[in-house]
């Protein structure tokens, strides 16, 4: 069983920054992307960044510049670096990882939701 374990979420000032992991476990196979989304209070959860095996990266136009996403193979483990942060970066953030065969995703998991608040 395919589990996501995510950490590093916390509370920080305006400006500051915060690196969230997300490590995965139950997973023979290596996951062909993982990725960051945030989901705040009566809004959509979107896409704050993504990363394939290869290392392909893709970033939410709200977060480019300023976010980091990176991962270990090795390790099925993903982070997000987020520099320069706003307060409206303040949401839940999941980690995702999914098998993907072309653009058909085949195995989508996510994670328990890390908070991350920004204080102005």
């Amino acid at each position: 069983q395919v589990q996501l374990v995510e950490s590093g979420g916390g509370l920080v000032q305006a400006g500051g920054s915060l690196r969230l992991s997300c490590a995965a476990s139950g997973s023979t196979f290596r996951f062909d992307a993982m990725g960051w989304y945030r989901q705040d209070l009566g809004k959509q959860r979107e896409l704050v960044a993504s990363i394939t095996r290869g290392g392909i990266t893709n970033y939410g136009d709200s977060v480019k510049g300023r976010f980091t996403i990176s991962r270990d193979n090795a390790k099925n483990t993903v982070y997000l670096q987020m520099n320069a942060l706003k307060p409206e970066d303040t949401a839940v953030y999941y980690c995702n990882a999914r098998y993907t065969v072309g653009s058909l995703v085949t195995g989508d998991y996510w994670g328990q939701g890390t908070q991350v608040t920004v204080s102005s």
